[in-house]
This record gives structure tokens, C-alpha cells and sequence, in this order.
């Protein structure tokens, strides 16, 4: 047993997670490229982080999804673009291109399925990019996985619906669809009435 505890320590594999919350949480960093309304690059600033001035990270908005831009090969368009996909980058790029903001991770996931560092985003008035693309309707909130911040993104894109924005205006046909697989189930809120709504 203590030989596997050696072999994982040499690898890493027992600092890792410190190492990443150490690297990123409560940290700032410029954003240098919006991908798409919930991915984004930054870079650390100043001398105090362990990252690098060159060393770029691909963060994923933790709890939020927003509509996919068209996926691409070779040039050739091989999915299209879900609606309002274009507006919900070009607003995550209106709060945070070229800003700098204040990173904020989840200890128990650390990193996405693709390797992207997730996490809740600080802009530099102190609101979350997070909830901003809630409360503007571009994003579904996504519950596939827990975090501090669930029920509140639950609420906010249910007071999305509820005022008829962004994906849920009635100029939006087919907005994400419930059953996409990047979303799975939908945490259901209590309204005033005492009804359930998701």
C-alpha cells in the first residue's frame, strides 16, 4: 500500500486537485478569447500565481449551458448553429473579452469531461457571468451536476421563462432541447402558487 501512495505522489496524482484549487480559485485572470457563451481563455496577470504569463486555460462556465455554435469540419458546416447561439457569445464577449476576472471552482470537479477547467466567473463589477447569462435567457441552467450555486441557477432561469427572454421569448423556435444530451434533468422550483415548475 505505502508503494502505490509513492507511485501516485511521484505522478501527481495526490496534489492535483490542491495544486489546481491553489492555481485557480479566488484568483484573477484576463480573459484573451470568448469560444462560445459558456467557454472561455484566460491567462494569469501579475507575478503572484503559478501560472505562467503565457500559459493560456480553457474555463467552462460551471452550471450553465448555452446554445452551441455550429460545429465545423474541414469547413464544412456538420451541425448548425442552435438558435440564439451567435447572441449568447456575443454577450459573454461584451462582460469579459479583455477583462480581467476572479475565478471561483468547485473542490470536487475540478475539470469537464474535455479537460476545460470549470468554474463560476467573477467580471469585474462583481457580478457573475454565470447568472448573467441566466437572468439574459441565454443559457438553460444545468444541473447535471451539484454546486453551490444549483438552486439559484434554477431560479434565475426560471425567472427567464417566466419573463419570456432570450431563449424563451416567443421569437425563439426550438430552443435547446430538454433532451440534449449535453442537459439531462430539471430541478424543479416552487412557484408562489405552490406548483412545481421546472
Amino acid at each position: 500500500m505505502l508503494g502505490g501512495l509513492v507511485v501516485a505522489d511521484q505522478k501527481g496524482w495526490l496534489l492535483y486537485k490542491g495544486s489546481e484549487i491553489g492555481r485557480y480559485d479566488a484568483k484573477r485572470f484576463r480573459v484573451t478569447l470568448v469560444v462560445d457563451g459558456d467557454t472561455l481563455d484566460i491567462v494569469a496577470i501579475g507575478p503572484a500565481t503559478r501560472v505562467g504569463p503565457d500559459r493560456l486555460t480553457r474555463v467552462r462556465l460551471w452550471g450553465v449551458d448555452t446554445p452551441e455554435l455550429a460545429k465545423r469540419d474541414e469547413g464544412r458546416i456538420i451541425s448548425p448553429a442552435q438558435p440564439l447561439a451567435q447572441e449568447a457569445t456575443a454577450f459573454t464577449t461584451r462582460l469579459a473579452q479583455g477583462q480581467v476576472v476572479k475565478l471561483a471552482i468547485e473542490p470536487h470537479q475540478l475539470r469537464g469531461r474535455f479537460g476545460r477547467l470549470l468554474a463560476f466567473v467573477e467580471l469585474p463589477d462583481g457580478t457573475m457571468l454565470n447568472e448573467q447569462l441566466l437572468m439574459a435567457g441565454l443559457a438553460r441552467a444545468d444541473d447535471r451536476f451539484s454546486h453551490r450555486f444549483l438552486e439559484r441557477f434554477a431560479l434565475l432561469e426560471f425567472q427567464a421563462k417566466r419573463d419570456r427572454v432570450g431563449l424563451w421569448s416567443q421569437n425563439v423556435s426550438s430552443p435547446m432541447s430538454p433532451s440534449d444530451p449535453q442537459r439531462s434533468g430539471v430541478l424543479e422550483i416552487a412557484t408562489q402558487d405552490g406548483t412545481m415548475s421546472p
